[in-house]
This record gives structure tokens, C-alpha cells and sequence, in this order.
């Protein structure tokens, strides 16, 4: 699948990650297909950055994968004794401490974290396997949109662990508690046709569509006024939290500063 962004030199590249800026969109590429992008330390920090790199023009942020695979989640050698060469592996995390394991754990955290930004947009481009990882870093962005190949599972509860990496909270707010706690519980495989009736994906395509897809969605994106679309995200972030009633109180606030800026009265 071919970058959307390939003629732009990379603002970053290292770690098996890519981030290229084309004016309003940003593209980040997980770049390392021959192991199916497994995810690793180096890699979530190598997420992390590219989020702190992005210019202040990018309005959107579309994340997808090189080869086969979205993301095959966990390279399993963290949970071997010895670990990744350079890195700490899960076992001498386990070792350091309830206070240093709860900082390390929340280290990765942040590289599935800043796709919610409010004034981003994030769209995941997800073919072939998002498992585990992979799963969590497709369910941080704000919108999905997957080829027909996809399988997203979530294997972490198999392996004796749980959902760390902040994919718990969207996984529940878009399929519910009871299909969430199923598809974390069993590890089954969720394929694109029940991804789009769940509402866990925008849409699905033939994977030969996938980049035009993105495209088409991406300019779709950037069509309404930066402003009307950071504060209608955070609206629609909010409303959960919110009891109806708050929530009128809110869209009065937010269509206030709105009219407002329109009429040149800004604050």
C-alpha cells in the first residue's frame, strides 16, 4: 500500500516509525512489515515523538501500516526473560516495583494517547491483523476505516495480561460492555463486516481501495472551518460524561463562542 504523503521527505523515520506532513494532513507509517509491525518500547516511543513533531497546520492524522498487516501487536520477546536487546523486558518490569512498573506502563500509554487531540482529527487505515497492540493503537484514533481482509482481536487476556495501552475505553464506548468484554475475554477475531455493523469501523473497503478511501475521507475532514471542528469534537468527547442537560448547557457555550468568532466579537 503505497504512502499518501511518499514524495514528502519524513519529519521522522526511525524505530519502525514514519511521519510525513503534506499541508493539513499528516501521515504516520508503522514500517516494519517483513515482522507484520510488531510493536515494541522503541516503537512507542518513537510514537510519542511523532506526535510532539506534528506543525501546528495539521488538522488531520492518518495512521496505517506497510505490508500485509496492520499491526501484529506485542513483539512477544518483551515477555521473555531476556526481553528486546536495549530495552527492559516485561519480567524485570515486574521486578522494579509497583511505582516503577505504573510508570513504565503509563510511558507506553502515551503513544495512544495524543490521536484524541482535540484539534486533530486521527483516522486508522487498518488491513490484514491489528491484534493485541495493533487493536489499541487502531481504537486510539477517532475514526477507522478498514480493508475487507482485516481481523482485529484483542489477545492480551489469553496471555494472562489486560488491555493496557487505553483501548479498553473506546473498545466499550463503540460496541458496548457486553460485546467488549466478549471479544477481550475470548480473543476471537472481529472481521470487517462486524467492525462496520458494531460501529467499530467507518467503513470498509477492498483493500486495493483503502488509500483512495483515506483520501477521500481526509478531504472530506478538512472541509468544515478548523475551529466549528475542534469544538464539535469536543462536544461529541464530552457527551458521555454529561448528563443530557449538561450537555444543552455545553452546545450553548460552544455555539456562543462560535457566533461570537463569526461576528468578529471573539474573546
Amino acid at each position: 500500500m503505497a504512502s499518501p504523503a511518499q514524495d514528502l521527505g519524513p519529519v521522522l523515520d526511525k524505530d519502525g516509525v514514519r511521519l510525513t506532513v503534506d499541508g493539513a494532513i499528516a501521515t504516520v507509517t508503522l514500517t516494519n512489515p517483513a515482522k507484520r509491525n510488531v510493536q515494541s518500547p522503541a516503537l512507542w516511543r518513537a510514537l510519542t515523538e511523532a506526535g510532539r513533531l506534528l506543525p501546528g497546520s495539521v488538522r488531520v492524522v492518518v495512521l496505517r501500516g506497510e505490508g500485509k498487516s496492520f499491526s501484529a501487536g506485542l513483539d512477544r520477546q518483551m515477555l521473555t526473560p531476556e526481553g528486546i536487546e536495549g530495552e527492559t523486558s516485561f519480567v524485570e518490569l515486574a521486578r522494579s516495583g509497583e511505582a516503577g512498573l505504573d510508570a513504565s506502563i503509563a510511558e507506553y500509554q502515551e503513544a495512544f494517547t495524543w490521536w484524541r487531540r482535540s484539534d486533530l482529527v486521527s483516522v486508522a487505515a487498518v488491513q490484514g491483523h491489528a491484534i493485541g497492540a495493533g487493536f489499541q493503537l487502531a481504537l486510539a484514533c477517532d475514526l477507522r476505516i478498514v480493508a475487507d481482509d482485516v481481523q482485529f482481536a484483542m489477545r492480551e487476556t489469553s496471555l494472562g495480561l489486560v488491555p493496557d495501552l487505553t483501548g479498553t475505553h473506546p473498545l466499550v464506548g463503540l460496541v458496548g460492555y457486553a460485546r467488549a468484554l466478549e471479544i477481550c475475554v475470548t480473543g476471537r477475531f472481529v472481521t470487517a463486516e462486524e467492525a462496520v455493523s458494531t460501529g467499530l469501523a467507518n467503513l470498509a473497503v477492498p483493500g486495493d481501495e483503502l488509500d483512495s478511501a483515506v483520501r477521500d475521507l481526509a478531504a472530506a475532514l478538512l472541509a468544515a472551518p478548523r475551529d466549528a471542528v475542534i469544538e464539535t469534537k469536543a462536544l461529541l468527547r464530552g457527551a458521555q460524561g454529561r448528563t443530557y442537560e449538561e450537555q444543552r448547557i455545553a452546545e450553548r457555550a460552544a455555539q456562543g463562542r462560535r457566533l461570537r468568532d463569526l461576528a468578529g466579537l471573539g474573546e
